[in-house]
């Protein structure tokens, strides 16, 4: 049977970064791997980054999440069953990052994918730099999908100091408590992924996973996390900027948790990747203005007062 591993984080918290060097890694190693990807918005802004990868040996499909719980997993199955047919070795899904993991679980053990897949590794991505003050909510994200990890990787971990990264463990522990999870993994992988060699990703390949034992919630539909795609936005850079800092300056846009895309300024392309803690804008060659904006309880005409303007 095929394996296939899972690469889950919450919002913001470098998956896809980290997905395009595991998956480089393999196509290494002669493997051909299929990535499944899905995440909300009419433009999947983490597919555009991954499409670096396509080649002989890579190929990518999506899956829109923008849609009920029973209408996502018949998607995500036939997409399964048809990678299954398609000759990879392994595949790797990256799901959206506020992801029910029951899904996964649940989608593997039925008919007919019981008998083409085998789970391999969940690797949990949480960023070292993990501030104090989450909901109830998106404490909930967090503790199930590191309860189900082999391994927790910790990303930004060159850019927070020893304390930093003690409190975010501290915090995963205590976020996993809330839920009464009876097993975590105390498996971490905290070195700055430029330097992560050929030891460090063939453990993360045999790392496994956890069933997760914890009490559930259905994270996708109660929690209604929702998301707005703007397309074409002709900002430069810093009024970029500027508008995304006033989105997450009031509640009165909602409660916005992430804000990503691409912009242009000057001939070049930059990939913004934003929170009411951080906003990192990184030189890329995707030169387009696509933006995402995530969170629950959306205010879309207050949105799009402010990112419209001067468009």
């Amino acid at each position: 049977m095929k394996k296939v591993d899972l690469i889950t984080g919450f919002l913001g918290s470098g998956k896809t970064t980290f997905l395009i060097k595991y998956a480089r890694h393999l196509i290494k190693q002669g493997l051909r791997i299929g990535i499944l990807e899905y995440d909300y918005g009419a433009v999947n802004v983490d597919m555009l980054l991954l499409n670096k990868l396509r080649g002989a040996n890579c190929e990518i499909e999506m899956v829109a999440a923008a849609c009920d719980e029973d209408c996502l997993r018949r998607r995500f199955t036939t997409k399964l069953i048809a990678m299954a047919m398609s000759g990879y070795d392994r595949v790797i899904v990256e799901p959206s990052g506020v992801f029910d993991m029951d899904m996964f679980y649940d989608t593997l053990r039925d008919d007919p994918l019981e008998n083409m897949y085998e789970i391999g590794n969940v690797i949990t991505v949480v960023n070292a730099k993990l501030i104090d003050k989450l909901s109830d909510e998106e404490d909930y994200i967090l503790a199930s999908q590191a309860a189900c990890a082999g391994t927790i990787i910790l990303s930004r971990t060159q850019l927070a100091t020893d304390e930093e990264i003690a409190n975010t463990k501290k915090h995963i522990r205590e976020a996993a408590e809330k839920i009464k999870c009876r097993k975590l993994s105390e498996n971490y992988l905290e070195k700055s992924w430029d330097e992560l060699d050929e030891s460090d990703y063939n453990a993360l390949m045999s790392s496994g996973y956890h069933i997760g034992d914890y009490m559930k919630i259905t994270a996708g539909r109660d929690l209604s996390f929702s998301s707005k795609c703007y397309l074409d936005l002709k900002d430069n850079l810093e009024e970029l900027k500027t508008k995304i800092n006033t989105l997450f300056s009031s509640k009165e846009y909602g409660n916005i948790i992430r804000i990503k895309g691409f912009v242009c300024d000057k001939g070049g392309g930059y990939q913004i990747n934003a929170s009411q803690y951080e906003l990192l804008a990184e030189p890329t060659a995707i030169g387009q203005g696509v933006l995402i904006v995530i969170g629950t309880e959306l205010n879309d005409a207050k949105i799009d007062g402010i990112l419209y303007t001067n468009n």
